[in-house]
């Protein structure tokens, strides 16, 4: 430990231990956290003196600049920007745009993350790398993001990052944290005295060590105010007026040049000197600064600490503090930097410019298409502020309002709503505030509030935007799906579509015939919105609108009506990009667990796991709730009972369509526990709910329970039901079984055929199950066998253990010697590993399946090492032909 830093040695001793597991190949990440002046800063200070053999980069956060996306990034990234041709084109073309280097697609946080990872692990294989990031709160959000994206991606590579941060970081929550503390009496009382000359009264010094709670900074500056004593208040507070006081005592000349500076975020000493021609300051205004040790001036203006820039801001008048801005303003180059010159022009404006908002508002659509939604929508706030002509101003209100929606800060964007309301009368405004009050709603789950605001926002959009106002409806329509309301008078109030129809048009026709003519007659309608889905191109300025339409609350619901899986999974995959690229983090909640829900479907847990897991992640950095509508599914294969407390919720607050998905796992439940009366009860209530999609999933599932419990009526009843469906081999899958379990065995082969043909591996196994069952009770047990080991086999892999048993308990009664599949701990595949290994064994390279799991191929060659010594492979050869675990 250095000798310097007292007092510091087991802090020290563990900064040292990430060094040491980095260079053996063992990526370390800690956050420094505690309040200012602590010494965070002293101890990033010590790893870089330490870091022998290690390439160091740093970064530190800026209050002023944390408006500006990917401006803490930059710093930190800049020494390596020279290797970004590097790195695959998707990553380059992302981390490019995000730091304005190229124009491209607005790139999403998971691909900017994936490049920085990419561009760091490239570094640190031909040197270990220290990454240290100072002032970690002030970090801009999406600095804070990636960062926070990569730090929980460390795991084999020669990296050390570590932060400093005095207060929360959202995205940083979680990570391994050090709590620096104060000093103890005896090491601050040896700090107070190196830095007191002279005598000081014992009482003096025991009420400084007292005051300063062992905070380093504290101890250096509070016996400056000996003199005047000390004032009550926050610890912070007082060292922050212990600097305004040495402010104070400085040339008027010399106290603008140091607001100038404090002004200035980058610390460019050429800006800082062009400016301060301007302000006509003296001869040499900076000898006096530089004396009191508060500044430092290079080729970089440097301030001692973070305490002393917010203090020379802080104390300096509302004139001064314009006045500097509007000379930063004039020296920056509006063609190198027009975003931070806007900055500085709209701090420097006392009164409305609409010049000044203007450019703010080109800044916002700069950083929204950088993928930096809250930037935009501050930036935005910002001009709206400065905007004289209120309807205007009222407008820009509205688009901040949809960027801090689309970025999932949804209190934040009602507040801005109410103050558009309060702007002068414009219909169409009123309009659009009362579609996205309804998008909002509809967010948090408040479906029945948001029905009547999307129906009432479509008639009023009509005239204005007619098809703006159908796609309102299609979304109206579809929050009263969500809230299980009658849908009839609903959906024949549409607006007319237009000539030739659009894709909107023709799923809101399809839904709609659906809806007041029943199934046979909306398949023409159903077959044509598809084809003309899957053949959308969404245009840019479409991405942050049109994500819903490929998922759950359209398109979805129609590909699944018509029976068709191949569709419904990519158009939840659609879904998935579109919400990503657009940034907007509450759509890609939804979107994360219909593409899960799709992913148990297949048969896929580890894959549905890794979305959950996302919808969870998201939620704590948004605030918002899980959507968590795929775990219902997931918990149903498992086993486990989430469905009956979810469902009584979900009917308590209006959600009448969770409501009935709790009741169609609960259904799944059941069946597979062999509880078949309750999954027949279950059953029936969705199937009597005529609910679009889950009255014709519960079907069969109906049939199979009253199978067993007798209720043959019920049986033949799904048969006769299934009569209307569309053919595919989904539905031809189901009708074959309904047959089967209608007395005619033949369907039970032709519904193994069937599923054969789809990416339905759970309805597979079933199929084999049912057919096994069937077989055994004729007395068939050797062929009985066969598909009872292969529903088993394929049960087990689908992360089906309740139906796995039904299986094991079967071919264990034809007299087959089995038991029920375990694995050590040591030999189970993490959810990870399994997708790992699954996409190796297909082909797969390391960057390519980095690229996908948003890892870097350092990591997935780690993974993948695990991996091979669990199975006793030792070649991606062997693992072609391995039996993987099921993931622990």
């Amino acid at each position: 430990m250095s000798d310097d830093l007292l007092g510091r040695r087991a802090e020290g001793e563990a900064l040292d231990r990430l060094l040491t597991r980095a260079k053996s190949g063992s990526g370390q990440v800690l956050v420094l956290r505690g309040e200012a002046g602590i010494g965070k800063t002293a101890l990033l200070d010590h790893v870089s003196a330490r870091a022998s053999g290690f390439r160091v980069t740093r970064a530190a956060g800026v209050e002023a600049e944390s408006a500006f996306p990917y401006a803490g990034l930059h710093q930190l990234c800049v020494p390596f920007l020279d290797r970004l041709d590097k790195l695959p084109a998707p990553q380059r073309e992302a981390l490019g745009t995000a730091f304005g280097l190229t124009s491209g697609p607005r790139p999403t946080r998971f691909m900017v993350g994936l490049a920085v990872l990419t561009l760091l692990a490239e570094v640190a294989d031909e040197q270990p790398l220290v990454c240290l990031v100072d002032d970690a709160q002030w970090l801009d959000s999406m600095s804070s993001a990636v960062l926070g994206f990569v730090a929980r991606r460390l795991l084999a590579e020669r990296i050390v990052l570590v932060f400093g941060l005095r207060e929360g970081n959202d995205h940083l929550d979680g990570l391994p944290e050090l709590l620096v503390r104060g000093l103890d009496d005896t090491d601050a009382r040896a700090l107070l005295d190196s830095v007191i000359k002279g005598p000081v009264d014992g009482r003096v010094r025991d009420r400084i060590v007292a005051e300063a709670r062992g905070n380093p900074l504290a101890l250096l500056e509070l016996p400056r105010e000996v003199a005047d004593g000390l004032d009550a208040g926050p610890l912070t507070s007082r060292i922050e007026q212990a600097f305004v006081r040495q402010i104070e005592a400085l040339p008027a000349d010399t106290r603008l040049l140091m607001l100038t500076a404090a002004a200035e975020p980058l610390g460019d000493a050429t800006l800082l000197w062009r400016a301060a021609g301007l302000l006509g300051l003296g001869a040499d205004p900076a000898a006096a600064a530089v004396g009191t040790g508060l500044i430092e001036f290079g080729t970089r203006v440097q301030f001692r600490h973070p305490l002393v820039r917010s203090a020379v801001y802080r104390s300096a008048s509302t004139v001064d503090r314009q006045r500097v801005h509007r000379a930063l303003a004039d020296v920056t180059d509006p063609a190198i930097d027009p975003d931070r010159r806007a900055w500085h022009r709209a701090q420097g404006t006392a009164a409305p410019d609409e010049e000044v908002a203007a450019d703010l508002e080109n800044t916002a659509s700069r950083a929204q298409a950088r993928g930096g939604l809250l930037a935009a929508a501050a930036f935005l706030e910002q001009a709206a502020v400065l905007t004289p002509e209120p309807g205007l101003r009222a407008s820009r209100e509205l688009a901040a309002a949809r960027a801090k929606r689309d970025a999932g800060a949804l209190d934040a964007a009602l507040r801005l709503l109410s103050a558009v309301e309060a702007g002068p009368p414009d219909e169409r405004r009123s309009a659009e505030v009362e579609h996205l009050r309804g998008h909002i709603a509809f967010d948090r789950r408040r479906v029945g509030e948001a029905a009547p605001l999307l129906f009432s926002a479509a008639r009023r959009l009509t005239p204005f935007d007619p098809d703006l106002a159908r796609e309102t409806h299609l979304e109206a329509l579809s929050a009263t799906i969500w809230a299980g309301a009658p849908l009839a008078d609903a959906a024949r109030t549409a607006p007319p579509p237009r000539t030739p129809p659009s894709a909107i048009d023709l799923v809101l026709e399809a839904l709609s015939t659906r809806i007041t003519s029943g199934y046979a007659a909306s398949v023409p309608h159903m077959t044509r919105a598809l084809e003309e889905v899957r053949a959308l191109k969404v245009a840019t300025e479409d991405i942050s609108r049109l994500p819903w339409l490929f998922g759950y609350r359209a398109g979805g619901i129609v590909a699944t009506e018509m029976f068709d899986f191949e569709t419904r999974h990519a158009f939840a995959q659609q879904q998935v990009r579109l919400a990503r690229e657009s940034g907007a983090l509450v759509q890609l909640q939804f979107a994360l667990n219909f593409l899960a829900d799709n992913e148990l479907m297949a048969g896929d847990p580890a894959a549905a796991q890794a979305l959950i897991e996302e919808d969870r992640r998201i939620s704590e950095v948004t605030g918002t709730p899980p959507v968590a509508y795929a775990v219902l599914l997931q918990a149903a294969h498992r086993g486990e009972d989430l469905a009956t407390a979810v469902g009584a919720q979900a009917r308590s607050e209006g959600q009448g369509r969770l409501a009935v998905i709790a009741d169609w796992t609960l259904v799944i439940l059941h069946n597979g526990l062999g509880r078949h009366d309750l999954a027949r009860d279950a059953a029936a209530r969705v199937v009597n709910s005529d609910a679009l999609v889950y009255s014709c999933l519960a079907t069969t599932e109906l049939a199979e329970a009253a199978s067993r419990t007798g209720d043959t009526g019920l049986v033949t009843e799904a048969l006769e039901r299934s009569s209307a469906w569309v053919d595919t081999d989904w539905s031809s899958g189901l009708k074959a079984r309904l047959r089967a379990l209608n007395g005619s065995p033949d369907g039970f082969r032709e519904s193994i055929d069937f599923f054969a043909r789809t990416g339905l591996r759970p309805e597979l196994a079933r199929g084999h199950l049912l057919y096994g069952e069937w077989l055994r009770r004729e007395g068939q047990r050797v062929e009985a066998r066969d598909h009872l080991r292969t529903a088993h086999e394929m049960l087990t892999s689908c992360g089906m253990p309740t139906f796995a048993d039904r299986a094991l308990r079967e071919l264990q009664a034809t007299g087959e010697t089995a038991r029920k599949r375990t694995a050590e701990p040591t030999d189970e595949l993490t959810a990870q590993e399994y997708q790992i290994a699954r996409l190796a064994r297909e082909g797969f390279s390391n960057p390519e399946i980095g690229t996908r799991l948003f890892i870097s191929p350092r990591t997935v060659e780690w993974h993948l090492r695990k991996v091979f010594g669990k199975l006793g492979v030792t070649s991606r050869r062997q693992l072609r032909d391995a039996t993987f675990p099921l993931p622990g």
